[in-house]
């Protein structure tokens, strides 16, 4: 079933505070005062439809579920040119608290920043799967975000998404199936579950990208109780937070952690606060440096 959005407007521009780069490309570090300032912008219309542009397609899809014993959708994107005749690497990119398999979509453009990104070489051909994070029955959102019932089935979810999604994607389109080409990312309360879950399961997940992690996310004793075991597997381990957001303190002292134990991590701190601004150029940058 194909899905349609409203139209959309460009987001602002971006600034690079702080960060530190994987995989060899370089490595800049600036103090939060009287340090570098380096510049990382992309276009002014990264997230706008471009018209001569090769479209990607979106669908939902229906799978089921053994985890919580119903039907669950999941919004997937697949690139210009997609092939049944070549395999890919797969993005599992996740919604925030108050979310939905459509987040993303809606309010992220994921499908017009890919397409873009295509249209420049700047991608990787990819799947981008963008699932329901909340694994309970009655999945919608609502009007009380907060209910404990919900909150756990935010943690229910690795066990729908290990055993139950993944599966499914695997047997329906052309992907890779080995962890080096399978990513998971997430904003906000999908920034704690893609840090959760992708550290607690370095065989499946070689790409790990947290948006804005909110307090969900486990403490990084819990998260890296093995650094060498990390340092060994993880090809690209992303945290980043919008200066402004009042959950950076989960963001800083996950990265000090990491910092303190060797562990190369990506670590980006830009301008904004915890909305869809920060977490669109967080995808841009973020999916640039997948499956290299």
């Amino acid at each position: 079933m194909n899905v349609e959005r409203p139209p959309t407007t460009p987001s602002s521009m971006f600034v690079l505070k702080k960060y530190v780069w994987l995989l060899g490309l370089f490595v800049l570090l600036s103090g939060p005062a009287g340090g570098q300032s380096n510049a990382m912008r992309p276009p002014d219309d990264f997230d706008v439809v471009r018209e001569k542009v090769p479209k990607g397609k979106v669908e939902t899809v229906e799978y089921m579920s053994g985890t919580v014993g119903v039907k669950r959708r999941a919004t997937v994107y697949t690139p210009p040119g997609f092939s049944e005749d070549r395999k890919y690497g797969v993005l599992y990119l996740l919604h925030g608290i108050g979310g939905d398999e459509k987040e993303w979509y809606y309010h992220g453009n994921t499908d017009v920043i890919f397409d873009n990104l295509y249209a420049e070489e700047k991608l990787k051909p990819m799947i981008v799967v963008m699932p329901n994070g909340r694994a309970m029955k009655d999945d919608r959102p609502g009007d009380h975000i907060f209910d404990e019932e919900k909150i756990k089935a935010f943690s229910d979810f690795e066990n729908d998404l290990l055993t139950d999604l993944i599966p499914f994607i695997e047997a329906n389109y052309p992907v890779y199936t080995d962890r080096d080409n399978r990513a998971l990312a997430g904003l906000s309360m999908g920034g704690g579950q893609a840090l959760n879950f992708g550290l607690a399961h370095l065989d499946t997940f070689a790409w790990i990208g947290a948006f804005s992690p909110a307090p969900n996310t486990k403490t990084p004793e819990k998260l890296v109780p093995r650094p060498g075991k990390v340092i060994r597997k993880l090809r690209l381990l992303w945290i980043s937070c919008g200066h402004e957001d009042d959950l950076m303190p989960v963001s800083e002292r996950t990265h000090h952690y990491l910092e303190e134990k060797g562990v190369p991590h990506t670590y980006y701190v830009e301008p904004g606060k915890h909305d869809f601004v920060v977490w669109k150029n967080d995808l841009y940058q973020f999916s640039q440096l997948l499956f290299m």
